[in-house]
């Protein structure tokens, strides 16, 4: 018995435009800054809770048009934080959103089926699809004919890896050559074992995070 569970068969990926982008930008965002309440350092808060003890005293104690400047104190509170959270959010949304405006999914995607096996992940396409393994991406990989053809990704070749709630994400060096494949959680409810993926990347990568400068420059 398999010290982990794997797959008997490949499972189709059915990776869609949207959730590629959406595993993009899920990943982009796990890897910025983060932009909540709790990413304000105390300075700031210090500064804002003085503000605003001067501006409710002068609301106190003065009446008319003298308390318009304390009125203001306190909105400017108001909108530095919106700014600091929802607006820096906005604003990284946007920048990621301008980068992957001309990005489209590989057509190959739309069709791959993916397995688990001991040795490494299982990437399966039907033969008419097959012109993606003859890529220099795919070189150096362990192949195997059929009316699917498959390459092989050694668990040894990851280089990084990274996950969020929905996906995992890896990347991988064969020969020289450069990859990275998006392994979507869904299809743990296809008996996909993620686990033993995770298991896997563990053992060769503890440490997660996309590094994609820890991969070597092919050799021109």
């Amino acid at each position: 018995m398999a010290l982990y569970p794997y797959t008997l068969q490949p499972v189709a990926l059915n990776l869609t435009e949207a959730e590629f982008h959406q595993a993009q930008y899920e990943l982009f965002s796990s890897a910025s800054p983060s932009f909540g309440l709790s990413s304000i350092k105390l300075k700031e808060w210090i500064i804002m809770a003085v503000a605003v003890v001067l501006a409710v005293a002068g609301l106190v104690f003065l009446t008319g048009y003298s308390t318009i400047i304390f009125w203001l104190m306190l909105a400017a509170v108001v909108i530095y934080l919106l700014v600091r959270t929802l607006g820096f959010k906005w604003y990284v949304k946007r920048e990621f959103e301008k980068q992957v405006a001309d990005q489209e999914m590989p057509d190959e995607m739309r069709q791959m089926k993916l397995g688990v096996q001991k040795h490494g992940l299982v990437m399966a396409v039907p033969v008419n699809q097959s012109d993606m393994f003859s890529s220099n991406q795919m070189r150096g990989m362990q192949m195997r004919a059929g009316s699917t053809q498959q390459a092989v990704i050694p668990w040894s070749a990851v280089k990084s890896w990274d996950e969020t709630d929905d996906y995992i994400f890896m990347m991988f060096e064969m020969k020289g050559q450069q990859g990275s494949q998006i392994i979507p959680k869904r299809l743990q409810a296809q008996k996909f074992p993620i686990d033993t993926v995770r298991q896997h990347l563990l053992e060769v990568v503890a440490v997660k995070g996309l590094n994609s400068e820890s991969l070597q420059i092919p050799a021109k």
